[in-house]
């Protein structure tokens, strides 16, 4: 795998944390690791952005970001009300190949869910994925109402023919309440994919140091970590 695609079954779920503990993992393998931010929306050109963020976590990596827009709206409209060109599916996808030239592996972030408009064409980032032909995988929230989103994300996934990677959960709770619980066993039979993975809540907080090290115990070994889903649902 050179490339993989990252996407969300909603926002603030937990997805640039786990883009940067995916990086990290890789780093600490010995790979060499790109981060591409295919549209950064809700910050001023002066701001640091999520792929600022997975490299202050991750360590050394290149960032590559297409392009950013003032308002925290979905790409395509955060575009056009700023008057700015949108991205494209193929501008991701040719950025995205060439990082691929040069680094081991290209994480591509998406915004938001997999469906959220890039142009006012509809291009999305499946689209980009597609003509990429990489991998996707998707972070999801731990609780009540996560099942149907993932499934909804699942289906779309199958339904272009895109290979779903497998699932993780962005943010696992301390106290994780009965659904959450739930969810670890149930996650993996809708999506009909591997579950690979939980972030603690609360881990982009970590000092880098700390996040670096912890990263590959949070990630299975399809994503180089040490994670076992086994072991961690017998300890709920």
């Amino acid at each position: 795998m050179t490339i993989l695609v990252i996407t969300g079954t909603g926002t603030e779920i937990g997805k640039t944390v786990t883009t940067a503990a995916v990086a990290a993992t890789a780093l600490a393998a010995g790979r060499t690791v790109a981060v591409l931010k295919a549209a950064q929306t809700g910050l001023r050109p002066d701001e640091r952005g999520d792929a600022d963020e997975c490299a202050r976590l991750a360590g050394p990596v290149t960032t590559a970001e297409l392009a950013r827009f003032p308002e925290p709206l979905a790409p395509a409209t955060a575009a056009r009300r700023a008057g700015l060109p949108p991205v494209r599916p193929h501008e991701i996808a040719e950025a995205a190949a060439k990082l691929a030239t040069e680094h081991d592996l290209v994480l591509v972030e998406g915004a938001g869910g997999l469906l959220v408009r890039f142009d006012d064409e509809g291009g999305t980032l499946a689209d980009a994925a597609g003509l990429l032909a990489a991998p996707v995988l998707v972070v999801a929230s731990a609780g009540l109402g996560t099942l149907n989103v993932t499934e909804l994300t699942a289906r779309e996934l199958r339904s272009r023919r895109l290979d779903l990677f497998g699932v993780v959960i962005g943010s696992w709770p301390d106290d994780p309440d009965l659904a959450s619980r739930c969810n670890v066993t149930d996650l993996p039979e809708v999506a009909q994919a591997p579950l690979l993975g939980a972030l603690p809540a609360g881990s982009g907080a970590l000092a880098p140091a700390d996040f670096r090290t912890a990263a590959p115990t949070w990630l299975a070994s399809e994503l180089g970590g040490t994670w076992e889903g086994g072991v961690f649902r017998e300890g709920l």
